[in-house]
């Protein structure tokens, strides 16, 4: 298919495959790798809702379980709408979007088996080619892609994002981020109370310390130290994240817009790389990414994109 503003369209009869998305080998991996951040929060919603219960309030096991059913809202769809509004900073397309974007989302998904109008797209006001999904049914691009791509290149971007959704990756992202937050927000909790720790009394901060130990010790031997894992896992987890984006780019590739997503990339890094040059040329300092950012990128780069996108083409002739 060529990647210029003509966009040709399968003619025929379009099926619908029974299996509408699943759960891939890395969706899986994060929900495994985010296990221990899971529980955790877990850990401290049950922790709230005992001494909750303790001082008179709902038995520990409703605010617990209401905590666990939760995350079944990712896939209510007012509630994503909320989401997408508040939380991803996306708005609904106007008219003239809309007609564009529908077109195109209609021949991916029309390709892939998949019904289209399962998916609700949104639009982020951005000035980069960019675009995103999320939760259940979520799928977002910027004003700058609907205003710049061609049909065809936004098709390339869409159906990227489509694999993510087809193989779980956006749900599995979304769930594992939810239940982890009451355990983050007390971690920064903690953070904050140790930037303030030399106002408080010695007593205070020994019974802080004492109550910090005494959850550590019981988590990590209810855990099998399962709990410890977060601090070696976000290498591993950027890894898995990395490898994601390859198999979305793999399954835009197997829809036929391999090409058209290659032309995306390879437009970005131009642009990229002529705006790093501006900047050097007027004296702004370009510091190189060293290792430890390197392996917690959660994309890969341009160029390992664009060759296991080349090896896909190549495979198909």
């Amino acid at each position: 298919m060529s990647t210029s503003d003509e966009f040709p369209t399968r003619t025929g009869r379009r099926y619908i495959s029974a299996r509408q998305r699943g759960a891939d080998a890395f969706a899986l991996g994060r929900l495994a790798l985010h296990l221990p951040h899971v529980l955790a929060g877990l850990a401290v919603v049950l922790g709230i809702s005992y001494a909750v219960d303790r001082l008179g309030g709902p038995p520990w096991w409703i605010p617990s379980g209401l905590w666990v059913l939760s995350g079944a809202l990712a896939f209510h769809r007012p509630c994503e709408r909320l989401l997408a509004r508040q939380l991803f900073g996306l708005r609904l397309p106007s008219p003239e979007e809309d007609g564009k974007l529908r077109s195109v989302w209609r021949e991916v998904t029309a390709r892939a088996g998949v019904d289209g109008d399962a998916y609700q797209l949104w639009v982020e006001d951005g000035d980069d080619v960019n675009a995103l999904a999320a939760a259940g049914h979520l799928v977002g691009v910027t004003s700058h892609s609907l205003r710049t791509l061609s049909p065809a290149q936004l098709a390339g971007v869409l159906a990227h994002e489509l694999g993510h959704h087809t193989g779980g990756h956006a749900w599995a992202s979304l769930l594992t981020s939810w239940y982890a937050q009451p355990a983050r927000l007390t971690w920064r909790l903690l953070r904050r109370l140790a930037r303030h720790s030399d106002h408080l009394p010695v007593g205070v901060i020994a019974v802080i310390i004492g109550v910090v130990g005494a959850v550590m010790v019981a988590l990590a031997t209810a855990t099998y130290g399962l709990v410890l894992l977060p601090l070696a896992t976000p290498c591993l987890a950027a890894a898995v994240s990395r490898r994601a984006e390859l198999k979305a780019d793999a399954h835009a590739a197997r829809l036929g817009f391999a090409q058209e997503l290659m032309a995306v990339l390879r437009e970005s890094h131009e642009r990229e790389e002529s705006e790093r040059a501006a900047a050097m040329a007027l004296g702004v300092p370009f510091e190189k990414e060293g290792l430890i950012a390197r392996l917690l990128e959660s994309h890969p780069d341009v160029h390992t994109r664009l060759h296991h996108l080349r090896v896909l083409v190549d495979n198909r002739r």
